[in-house]
C-alpha cells in the first residue's frame, strides 16, 4: 500500500479510508489503533455517534487517531469525515436526504479539500437498507457529488448492497469502484467476525489514479484480533493519485 505523499508534478498520492464505526459502542482502543495504523489523509466514517455528546465521542476518537473532524455526525445523521492535518479544507456541507415513513434518515457529509495542488471533493455515505429507497439515494450522490463543482472526487461508505445489485451498479457505471481497478489487502467487509460480502466500497471520478484498495489484512500494525473488535464492519483503504488543479 502506497504512502502518501506530493508528487514533483503537484500531483498527490493519497489514503482514503472508509469504515462504519457502529457508533463507538465496541472497543474504542481498538478502533483507534486500526485507523492510526492505515495512516489515512482522509477517513470516510459511517455510523458516528449522532446523540447525547456525540461531537465530544467522535472527537476523541479523531484526536487518538492522529486526526480532525472534517464535517458530519449527528448533522449528517451518521456519516461524518474525519481528515489529518495534511488537508486543507475549502468547504465542508452536512446533507440530510428525504425520509421515508418508518425507515432511518440518512445523509451524506461532504467536502472539498486540497492537498497541495491537488483538489478534490469528498462524500461519506451510508445508504438504505430498503432496495427503492437505497437506489434513489445512489442517484442522490451521484448528483451531489456532480454539484461540488471539482474536477476530482472520492465518494464511499456502506452501500447495504454488493456487487451485482442494481444500487452498486448504478455507482460503479457512473464512478470507478476501486477494489475492481487494484484490488489489495481482502475483498470482502462484512461482519467483521466472518466477512463473506463486500457492501462497504470506495469509488472515484475518472482521471483519480487507484494505486491499492481493499481490506487491510497484512498492513503493519493492523492486527488481526483489533479488526475484529474494533466495530462489526471491516475498513476499507485506498491509496489514489489525485492530478494538480489544472490538469
Amino acid at each position: 500500500m502506497p504512502g502518501s505523499r506530493t508528487e514533483e508534478d503537484g500531483s498527490a498520492v493519497i489514503r482514503v479510508l472508509s469504515y462504519n464505526i457502529r457508533s463507538i459502542r465496541d472497543d474504542t482502543d481498538a478502533l483507534a489503533r486500526v485507523i492510526r495504523a492505515c495512516a489515512p489523509d482522509l477517513v470516510l466514517v459511517q455510523e458516528a455517534p449522532r446523540f447525547f455528546r456525540w461531537r465530544k465521542k467522535l472527537a476523541r476518537l479523531a484526536s487518538r487517531s492522529g486526526l480532525v473532524i472534517l464535517s458530519g455526525g449527528a448533522p449528517a445523521a451518521g456519516p461524518a469525515l474525519l481528515c489529518s492535518l495534511r488537508a486543507t479544507v475549502e468547504r465542508s456541507e452536512d446533507v440530510l436526504l428525504p425520509r421515508a415513513p418508518g425507515l432511518h434518515r440518512r445523509g451524506f457529509a461532504t467536502a472539498v479539500v486540497r492537498f497541495g495542488r491537488a483538489r478534490l471533493g469528498v462524500l461519506s455515505c451510508h445508504l438504505s437498507l430498503q432496495d427503492e429507497e437505497r437506489y434513489a439515494q445512489a442517484g442522490m450522490l451521484l448528483n451531489h457529488l456532480h454539484g461540488l463543482d471539482v474536477p476530482y472526487a472520492v465518494a464511499g461508505g456502506d452501500l447495504n448492497d454488493r456487487p451485482g445489485g442494481r444500487t452498486f451498479g448504478r455507482l460503479a457505471g457512473a464512478l470507478r469502484d476501486c477494489w475492481a481497478l487494484a484490488p489489495w489487502g481482502a475483498e470482502h467487509t462484512a461482519p467483521a467476525t466472518g466477512p463473506r460480502q463486500r457492501i462497504d466500497a470506495i469509488f472515484a471520478t475518472e482521471g483519480v489514479e487507484v494505486l491499492a484498495c481493499g481490506v487491510p489484512r497484512d498492513l503493519p500494525g493492523v492486527r488481526h484480533q483489533d479488526l475484529r473488535a474494533a466495530t462489526d464492519h471491516l475498513p476499507v483503504l485506498a491509496a489514489l493519485r489525485i492530478p494538480p488543479a489544472g490538469d
